[in-house]
């Protein structure tokens, strides 16, 4: 968005002169400025009217979440066919 500004700015100044560039850039910051503010106000808005969440629905979710994994939790590490994390090598001599 600054380099959409930066450019308005830069052929206004080499057009018109000073002041147009100078209004141009004002309109234009005014208008994103307000276009922000209008957008967080919508987000606070839509998160008050939200109701709050059940634990039925948590759940639901967190499950929902578990199938979509591509992976398998490792619940139990010592479990049969698994094997065992090796130990930390011995440390490495480092220059002083």
């Amino acid at each position: 968005m600054s380099v959409l500004l930066f450019l308005l700015a830069e052929v206004l100044l080499l057009q018109s002169g000073l002041v147009s560039a100078v209004v141009a850039l004002a309109a234009t910051t005014t208008a994103v400025a307000a276009a922000l503010v209008l957008c967080a106000m919508a987000a606070v808005a839509a998160a008050r009217t939200a109701g709050p969440l059940t634990p039925t629905r948590i759940r639901t979710a967190i499950r929902d979440r578990e199938l979509r994994t591509a992976f398998l939790a490792q619940r139990d590490p010592d479990a049969q066919g698994r094997r065992r994390p090796r130990a930390p090598g011995c440390a490495l001599p480092t220059a002083a």
